[in-house]
C-alpha cells in the first residue's frame, strides 16, 4: 500500500526506491503468488511531486534519466501485479496503474495525463500504455487536453479489468483475484503473463509463434504431468477445461510449481 497518504500519495524518487525495495521482495519470495497495490479511498497516487521536478534542467533530467526507475522494476516484475484504484490516478499514478498487470477500479476513481497543463509530457509511459489501451485517438484527445476521465470510463475503455461501486469492495476483489491466481501452478501463471506481455511487443503471427513453444515448454513441468486435459460437455457447449488427475478423482490439485 502507498502510504503518502499526507500528500495524497504523491510520487517521489525516495517513494519507488522503498516501492521498488519491496516489490522485488515479494516477487522472488516462494510463498508469494500474486501482490496487490493500492493507496488510499481518497487517492491511489494524485501524481509526481512537483517540488521534486520543478527545478530540474534538462542536462539534470536527461542526464541522471530521472524517472527511469518509476517503471524499470514494475514492468520486470514475474509474478502478477493487481493495482486497486480508488480515487486519483493522475499523471504519474495514472501510469504507474497502467504499469500493473490487472487494474481493478470503483466508481470514485479518477484517471488522467494532465501533464500537458504544466507545459510537459507524460514521462512514465503514459502516452505508450494509455495509447494501447484506448486507442490513438482517445488517447489522444485525454493527453493534448488534460481533460479526466473516471472509474466507469475506465472500464467501460477497457482500462480496467473491473469497476466496483466502493473502495472497499474494489480493494477486497483485488485481493480475491489475487488469492485465486496464488492458488494456480506458478509456472502456468508466469507463463501466461509472458505471453500476454509479448501481445503487446510482438505481431499476431510472431506472438502466436511465441505463445506456442511457451506453450509446448510447460509439457515438461511436473505440474502439467499431474494430470492431463479432458474435454467435457456441458449445457450443449463444448468446454475446454484443464484435467487433472485430482480432477478426475475430485480432489484439489497440489501443485509441485516444478
Amino acid at each position: 500500500m502507498l502510504l503518502r497518504h499526507h500528500a495524497l500519495n504523491a510520487l517521489f524518487t525516495p517513494l519507488f526506491v522503498e516501492l521498488n525495495d519491496c516489490l522485488r521482495k515479494l516477487d522472488a519470495d516462494d510463498s508469494i503468488g500474486a501482490t496487490v497495490l493500492t493507496g488510499s479511498q481518497k487517492a491511489f497516487a494524485a501524481g509526481a511531486d512537483i517540488k521534486e521536478m520543478k527545478d530540474k534542467s534538462f542536462a539534470d533530467a536527461y542526464g541522471h534519466d530521472f524517472i527511469e526507475l518509476w517503471s524499470s522494476t514494475i514492468t520486470s516484475l514475474k509474478k502478477p501485479l493487481i493495482a486497486a484504484v480508488n480515487g486519483y490516478a493522475l499523471g504519474g499514478g495514472c501510469e504507474l496503474a497502467l504499469m500493473t498487470d490487472i487494474i481493478y477500479t470503483s466508481t470514485n476513481a479518477t484517471f488522467g495525463q494532465p501533464e500537458i497543463k504544466l507545459g510537459i509530457i507524460p514521462g512514465a509511459g503514459g502516452s505508450q500504455r494509455l495509447t494501447r489501451a484506448i486507442g490513438k485517438s482517445r488517447a489522444m484527445d485525454l493527453i493534448l487536453t488534460g481533460e479526466n476521465f473516471s472509474g466507469k470510463q475506465a472500464y467501460e475503455w477497457g482500462v480496467a479489468a473491473k469497476c466496483f461501486e466502493t473502495p472497499e469492495e474494489c480493494v477486497e476483489g483485488a485481493l480475491g483475484t489475487a488469492e485465486k491466481i496464488a492458488g494456480m501452478g506458478r509456472l502456468a501463471v508466469k507463463a501466461a503473463k509472458e505471453v500476454v506481455n509479448k501481445s503487446q511487443e510482438l505481431g499476431v503471427r510472431d506472438g502466436v509463434e511465441y505463445e506456442r513453444r511457451i506453450f509446448h515448454g510447460l509439457f515438461g513441468s511436473r505440474d502439467q504431468k499431474i494430470g492431463k486435459w479432458r474435454q467435457i460437455q456441458m449445457l450443449s457447449k463444448l468446454i475446454w477445461t484443464v484435467g487433472m488427475t485430482a480432477f478426475a478423482d475430485k480432489k484439489k490439485a497440489e501443485w509441485t510449481n516444478e
